[in-house]
């Protein structure tokens, strides 16, 4: 199937595994929640036993130096698409409130940024994301 749009997520490339697989796995999530229609009907298998639905849209997972993420937000920010971000701060936390009350103590240009994600128009991602390349 062929999609008008792109979900692309960026992680820090000096993060440790368990980090990236977190920061992937939250910032997924984020893109879902802004856009219900991403998520796809219930899987059933031969047995009749039901399983969660999942996103009906691939999503890329890029990887990049830390340097360049706030670059890739600011691209974002300007084409006025709704980001999600992950912030170093956010591994020390252990709960959603947390993760809020941490990103609001930085401006956005000081964001510790690890991650970030966005869903839009495939040329927009691709412009926006332009020097991240595929994680491995």
């Amino acid at each position: 199937m062929d999609f008008d749009t792109k979900i692309v997520v960026v992680v820090a490339h000096d993060l440790l595994d368990w980090q990236k697989l977190n920061v992937v796995a939250f910032l997924s999530t984020g893109i879902i929640t802004q856009t219900p229609e991403l998520a796809g009907e219930a899987y059933v298998d031969a047995s009749g036993q039901s399983y969660a639905s999942l996103c009906v849209q691939p999503i890329v997972v890029l990887k990049s130096t830390r340097e360049r993420l706030p670059t890739f937000l600011a691209r974002a920010n300007r084409r006025g698409l709704t980001a999600a971000i992950y912030i170093e701060d956010m591994f020390a936390t252990g709960h959603d409130a947390a993760n809020r009350e941490t990103v609001r103590q930085y401006a956005t240009e000081t964001l510790p940024l690890v991650g970030i994600a966005a869903r839009g128009n495939k040329l927009e991602i691709d412009k926006i994301f332009k020097g991240a390349k595929m994680h491995d």
